[in-house]
Formats: structure tokens, C-alpha cells, sequence
């Protein structure tokens, strides 16, 4: 069972901020600025990553990829909490699926509608923040770089 405790608003506003910065700083690595971060049942932060497609040249380094990744090997991620400061495209919301990640807490999904509804409908909890500077980073970064958007979307 979650720990509702671990689990307020509150508290996701500060499980967030932790993706911000993911996000920010791949940003300033001249990447896409999509951040992740994996909290335990109890909030503990298990790892956390940026988008590095770009910097690595490796199409599969997703945020969300990266934020799993770094967390290392665990028995179970039932209970756990995959925070992205995007909607997590098809690609991520598998990799939630396959492996049971409790619950996914997105901070935006207007500038890309990812897989949320899908992993919803199978049983994973969502929360959708709407937050204002997810939103504005990605405007930014869409406007400012669309051919790197679009390849990272799978669209021309």
C-alpha cells in the first residue's frame, strides 16, 4: 500500500522541483528539458535523470529512462512514485507498465500528451499538476529548437 503521508500536494510540489531542476539542467546541456525523478513508497528519492538524447545521441535516454536507470535494480516498484515533468510519451509509459510503478505525477501535459490516459486506464495512478513552469520551459524550448522537439516527439 502507498503511504498516503508520503504522498500530499505538498509533497509533490517538492517531488517535482526535483525534475525542474532535472530539467533545467538539460536545458543548459543543450538538450531537451524533460526531467524525471522515481520517489519510494515513503517519498525517498530513488534516482532521478534529464533527457539526454541529444547529449548522448542515444534516442532511448528518456528522463524518465534516466530517473529508472539511475534508481539501479529493486525486487519491486509497487509503491512507487515516477514524477516527469512531462507527459511520459509511449515509450515511458511502458516502461512504467512493464515494471508497476504505483503512481506517475505529471507536471504538464498540454504541450505533449504522452501515454497518462493509457497508463490510467490500466490501473496506474495519475496526477496531472498542469504546472505553469513545465509549461513555459517546454513553449521555450519548442519555439526555440522544433526540429530537436520534433525528432525527439517521432514526428517531422
Amino acid at each position: 500500500m502507498v503511504n498516503d503521508e508520503a504522498n500530499t500536494t505538498e509533497n509533490y510540489g517538492e517531488m517535482l522541483a526535483v525534475a525542474l531542476a532535472e530539467a533545467k539542467q538539460g536545458l543548459a546541456e543543450g538538450g531537451v528539458p524533460i526531467g524525471a525523478a522515481l520517489f519510494g513508497p515513503t517519498g525517498e528519492l530513488l534516482g532521478r535523470g534529464h533527457n539526454r538524447r541529444v547529449q548522448d545521441g542515444d534516442p532511448s535516454m528518456h528522463a524518465e529512462t534516466a530517473a529508472f536507470r539511475a534508481a539501479g535494480r529493486r525486487r519491486t516498484y509497487k509503491g512507487t512514485t515516477l514524477v516527469s515533468t512531462l507527459s511520459p510519451c509511449w515509450y515511458c509509459s511502458g516502461l512504467v507498465k512493464q515494471f508497476g510503478i504505483s503512481r506517475v505525477v505529471v507536471g504538464e501535459a498540454r504541450s505533449f500528451v504522452g501515454g497518462h490516459s493509457w497508463l490510467d486506464e490500466h490501473g496506474v495512478e495519475i496526477v496531472l499538476l498542469d504546472d505553469s513552469e513545465c509549461r513555459a520551459l517546454m513553449e521555450g524550448f519548442i519555439n526555440d529548437a522544433p526540429h530537436i522537439w520534433y525528432e525527439d516527439i517521432g514526428t517531422t
